[in-house]
């Protein structure tokens, strides 16, 4: 079990497992008591914790960033007791732990909903975010080598191109060719004609003269 499989379902409290999905729901085993049961998706959502943000006075950092801070600190910031402690304790906790949060936007219910699934996710050892943190860089990284293949991309036909504009021009002069063969023939054509017609009058002049004698 890893904390990239671990989903919050609403409508249900604590954290779970996202063994399968299907068509009509998933089925998902309880991380704190084992238990394994379907979950209807009309009634149920799904959310992996790996896709959870949280709100701060500058960019949204993701919630295991959060936990993170928690784990970092807490030899010298202990966890907080959501059962002895109000909501302005809990609140000078994570301002203290994580002094980017946005007070505004994260509630209290937020802040002792983290604390309870950061409890469940210790007491299972699933405070070990190495390998999210390389799924998080590898997009970046696929986005480079996209980026280099749609630029050799880009060059390709252009270099087609090139070549096929080069591999026109012989066409273009063996076409001229039939041309000039064509204009050849049809005067060497010409000329028999010209000449078959040069013939004939001068038998038709012969003839006459004959006559007349």
């Amino acid at each position: 079990m890893e904390y990239r499989e671990i989903v919050a379902v609403t409508g249900l409290g604590g954290l779970y497992q996202l063994l399968t999905t299907k068509s009509d729901g998933a089925i998902v085993r309880n991380v704190a008591d084992k238990t394994t049961k379907f979950i209807s998706a009309r009634q149920h959502n799904v959310t992996p914790l790996e896709s959870i943000e949280v709100y701060t006075t500058g960019d949204n950092v993701r919630l295991h960033n959060v936990f993170q801070k928690m784990l970092d600190q807490e030899t010298s910031i202990p966890l907080v007791d959501l059962k002895k402690s109000d909501d302005k304790a809990i609140k000078h906790y994570f301002t203290t732990i994580f002094p980017e949060f946005d007070q505004e936007r994260v509630y209290v219910s937020d802040m002792k909903k983290m604390v309870k699934w950061y409890e469940v996710l210790k007491a299972n050892d699933l405070l070990r975010f190495e390998k999210v943190e390389t799924a998080e860089a590898e997009p970046e990284a696929a986005a480079e080598v996209a980026a280099a293949e749609v630029a050799a991309a880009e060059e390709k036909p252009a270099k087609k191109a090139k070549a096929k504009k080069s591999e026109e021009t012989p066409a273009e002069e063996g076409e001229e060719k039939p041309v000039k063969k064509a204009a050849k023939k049809k005067k060497a054509e010409g000329d028999t004609a010209a000449e078959e017609g040069e013939e004939k009058p001068a038998k038709k002049t012969a003839k006459k003269k004959k006559t007349e004698e």
